[in-house]
């Protein structure tokens, strides 16, 4: 299957149409656009609480009384199935309203975490064609600004601007006269960011059944239990992590939301004893944070305390543990569509252990560098294929060429091996990055612009383990012969300042060699390079 948006955008889906087809067939995917489902909830529990933020509760039918309207607008400007709809919004009601309402009108919604730099967002607008964007009035004018040839239109919340349109005031009568799309199941209904280990970030199209089916199916399986499930999701909405929210809580499951407008280790604890959700998720260092507070609060609604994001340490996971007396579940997955958790044994988790994949999920393989598949036991990478698996990369066939492979399969960039009983275990990556408290940072652009310092002859970045935020970035410098390396907070200076890197892709520590260790090969050899980094700044890998 081949779609074009209105500007021109291509996505292909690289896998095998017989296979989406077998997978609604068995019921893994539910044949259905995501605003149709919204759709059978809003009839079914039109009191049940779907939202609920900083504002207060919004029901299904008040979630849905908002969103029709904001659809209705969009469609009377034009906007309708071939368009890519970028939302730029924090975390709330506002949010939620404009993903559903481009889910509505069939078009396909680019979700940007609202922390993002103004050059990530016009990169995102540019690269996906993108022909509107929703976001907060106080973002509209540099929107204006960027000059993107593509985006036609910018939309606002409230009161319409002379240069954005508002959702909220539909043209008189556009309302009434408003029905919803009917997209394929198998055409594009969402694109994922990743968090930019390549330098800027990548960007996977989804289906609709891809996201209610594959990763439905999944959250589906960490709730047991009666009851709709009510997740506190800790993360942005926009994230690829956050896309369990809108379309898999809300649209597939018909449960209840909590959010909160950004990350507080003590309102997000108060929201558990407040809100009473069954589910508390979050990346690694949320969590722990959560976990540190001495205040004493009521937790006893949470059936699961939900990782993801980072790679689960065993400090935080018995600090979550004896903070919330509930299972702490560790999921492994990706941007680029894979997923396993350990939902179903939560006891049987140790540090490495992804849990047992299931085939309506994505199953796993285990593949030598040829991409033959390996014996039981065997440490290889990971490949994953099933109801999950996205279309393709948005506008870059190099990553599509470097990470999927014949019959729609995901290479997953991780080393990894499974057991006799089918336990995935995940040993390393092949990818070099940094994941800082859920946040990928990539180590060759650090060291790219490091190399620009007049005093440094050699660079490597490392991950170095840290308690708190899971790893920060070393840089491991030689510096130029008859010169002092500069210090830590020299090197941050000059990153910001000169280079204009991000704050968040700062080095950490410094680590001073008179040489680089290298390989076999004649390369920097990382893995001795962490360990020595390590060491010095008084950690173990």
């Amino acid at each position: 299957m081949t779609w074009m948006s209105s500007n021109g955008l291509v996505l292909v889906d690289l896998v095998p149409p017989e296979l989406r087809a077998r997978w609604v067939d068995r019921g893994w995917c539910p044949g259905r656009d995501l605003y149709d489902l919204v759709g059978e909830h809003v009839r079914a529990h039109p009191d049940r609480e779907a939202v609920i933020d900083d504002r207060g509760v919004l029901d299904y039918a008040g979630l849905d009384g908002r969103v029709r309207p904001a659809a209705a607008s969009l469609v009377a400007k034009g906007r309708g199935e071939g368009d890519v709809i970028g939302v730029l919004l924090p975390n709330g009601r506002e949010a939620v309203v404009a993903d559903l309402a481009v889910a509505a009108i069939g078009a396909v919604s680019l979700p940007v975490p609202h922390e993002r730099s103004a050059e990530d967002v016009r990169g995102l607008l540019e690269r996906s064609r993108a022909t509107a964007l929703i976001t907060t009035p106080d973002r509209v004018r540099g929107i204006r600004r960027m000059g993107l040839p593509h985006l036609k239109q910018v939309w606002v919340f409230g009161r319409a601007r002379s240069d954005a349109h508002s959702l909220d005031l539909p043209d008189p009568g556009a309302a009434d006269d408003w029905c919803p799309a009917q997209p394929h199941p198998e055409s594009p209904a969402r694109i994922l960011i990743s968090s930019g280990t390549e330098g800027e970030p990548s960007m996977v199209a989804y289906t609709h059944n891809a996201m209610a089916g594959g990763r439905g199916n999944y959250v589906g399986a960490l709730h047991a239990g009666p009851g709709p499930m009510r997740a506190l999701l800790l993360v942005s909405l926009a994230s690829s992590f956050g896309s369990l929210g809108v379309p898999v809580t809300l649209a597939r499951h018909g449960g209840t939301l909590v959010v909160l407008p950004r990350f507080d280790p003590a309102a997000a604890l108060r929201a558990v004893e407040r809100h009473r959700p069954t589910h508390l998720i979050g990346v690694p260092t949320m969590l722990r944070r959560i976990a540190a507070l001495p205040d004493r609060a009521d937790t006893s609604s949470l059936r699961a305390v939900v990782s993801s994001g980072a790679p689960l340490h065993r400090e935080v996971h018995d600090a979550c543990a004896a903070r919330f007396d509930r299972p702490v579940v560790n999921v492994y997955g990706s941007t680029d569509g894979v997923n396993c958790h350990t939902g179903r044994d939560p006891g049987a988790w140790e540090p490495g252990v992804a849990g047992r994949p299931a085939p309506d999920v994505a199953r796993m393989s285990i593949r030598d560098p040829a991409g033959r598949p390996l014996p039981v036991g065997e440490t290889g990478e990971i490949w994953a294929l099933g109801p999950m698996t996205p279309l393709c990369h948005v506008a870059a066939p190099d990553l599509d060429a470097e990470r999927r492979a014949p019959g729609g399969w995901v290479r997953t960039g991780d080393l990894g091996r499974l057991e006799r009983d089918g336990t995935l275990h995940v040993v390393g990556r092949l990818r070099r990055t940094v994941i800082r408290g859920g946040i990928n940072i990539c180590p060759v652009e650090v060291e790219r612009e490091l190399g620009a310092h007049p005093r440094l002859a050699e660079v490597h970045c490392v991950a170095v383990p840290d308690p708190d935020l899971g790893e920060r970035v070393c840089a491991c410098v030689v510096p130029v012969p008859g010169t002092q390396a500069p210090d830590l907070e020299e090197l941050a200076a000059f990153l910001a300042r000169e280079r204009g890197l991000d704050t968040h892709a700062l080095p950490e520590h410094v680590l001073v060699l008179p040489e680089l260790p290298l390989g076999p090969t004649g390369k920097v050899c990382t893995a001795t390079l962490t360990r020595i980094a390590a060491q010095a700044v008084g950690t173990r890998p």
